[in-house]
């Protein structure tokens, strides 16, 4: 069993939700700190308890008293199972929440400080009310902000900031892996497919987005072009738990062809409104399609994306591995997850060591660096 690093008060706790990214994040800050990777590590061991009844217990194995914890947890991952009087159970984003309350309290009056890392922001898309009902994301940031040993909570790629108004304690910053993901994109596309781009928002709460992609792309040795789209939905009519779009509207230069389209979204859910996008672009006479997204999450599977690349008419989806995605999944050779570990690795150095994290926020210049060096 490997020794807990001594010489640093710096700990995590990985939730069996966030095993595998909390294990290469682990490597990472072991190389940061020139340690032995075979003998040492700054993961807690923990017991993650599920019991009979339905409640579940988080226990600490190793002392944490003045230390400075990182707890991270992927309230995403829905392949968590637990056995509740005899059938098996997928642990919801409730289950995960619960479990992170509970390793904090199993923390609390021990630990220094307590830092949150919880990429996919729990019920992100509940950010504000529209009708008769709860505004679960803000209230679930408040009652953490309420826990006095909290004192940061990191996220990525939040559906809305905003929702940090919630909070009035604690520290919160939203991260944006734009630069991982653009970084492997550039390097996998030829120069004739760089050489003419249309930035596409699939709606209006992505046209930020689309632009901050715009800009990355910033060279002389690029044609650019900004396209979006825009949503009407049916707010009479609920199904699977979104109101269904009745018309979507493309905004921006009509003649596209020979270019290749990147479709930029903070989230891909059944893919409904991606799809009515693609189909738009290709009447415009598009060369290739590519959407990037943070979070893959697939809520109705992959088959229709199987589909739409076979039929040449998707080239490939770009994210990122900072929520679950089926091990089946990454065998697809159109889908491209893009690790983020390294870049969480220094986010969480840097915090720990009271280093400014003004530059991992965003490094503008990365992109067109690449760029530039790929036409050289």
């Amino acid at each position: 069993m490997k020794k807990i690093m001594e010489k640093d008060n710096l700990r995590l706790i990985i939730f069996d939700s966030a095993k595998d990214l909390g294990e290469k994040i682990d490597k990472h800050l072991i190389e940061m700190y020139h340690l032995d990777p075979e003998k040492e590590t700054f993961i807690v061991p923990i017991k993650q308890n599920f019991f009979e009844d339905g409640h579940l217990k988080v226990e600490i194995d190793e002392t944490v008293r003045g230390k400075d914890m990182f707890l991270l947890t992927d309230i995403g991952n829905y392949s968590i199972e637990y056995k509740m009087r005899g059938y098996i159970n997928h642990a919801s984003p409730n289950d995960l929440m619960t479990q992170l309350k509970d390793g904090i309290g199993a923390c609390n009056c021990h630990a220094k400080n307590i830092n949150i890392v919880m990429p996919l922001l729990y019920a992100g898309r509940q950010h504000r009310r529209n009708t008769r009902e709860n505004l679960s994301c803000g209230m679930a940031l408040h009652e953490l902000d309420m826990m006095s040993s909290v004192k940061s909570f990191i996220t990525f790629d939040a559906h809305d900031q905003g929702v940090e108004h919630a909070i009035h304690n604690m520290e919160f910053d939203n991260f944006y892996p734009t630069n991982t993901i653009l970084e492997q994109l550039i390097t996998d596309l030829p120069k004739a497919r760089l050489k003419k781009i249309v930035f596409v928002a699939p709606d209006n709460g992505a046209t930020g987005r689309r632009n901050v992609y715009l800009n990355s792309f910033n060279s002389k040795y690029i044609h650019r072009e900004a396209g979006s789209f825009v949503k009407q939905r049916d707010y009479n009519t609920l199904v699977d738990g979104k109101y269904p779009i009745t018309n979507h509207q493309y905004c921006g230069n009509e003649e596209l062809e020979g270019y290749t389209a990147i479709i930029s979204d903070d989230m891909i859910s059944s893919g409904g409104s991606m799809f009515d996008c693609i189909e738009e672009l290709h009447k415009r006479k598009v060369n290739h399609i590519i959407i990037a997204v943070t979070y893959a999450l697939f809520t109705k599977g992959i088959d229709k994306f199987k589909e739409y690349y076979e039929k040449k008419m998707l080239d490939g989806i770009y994210t990122t591995n900072l929520s679950y995605i089926p091990e089946e999944y990454k065998k697809e050779k159109w889908l491209h997850v893009c690790d983020c570990s390294k870049y969480m690795a220094q986010i969480i150095y840097n915090i720990h060591n009271d280093i400014s994290i003004t530059d991992l926020l965003r490094d503008k210049s990365l992109p067109i660096r690449l760029i530039e060096e790929k036409f050289k």
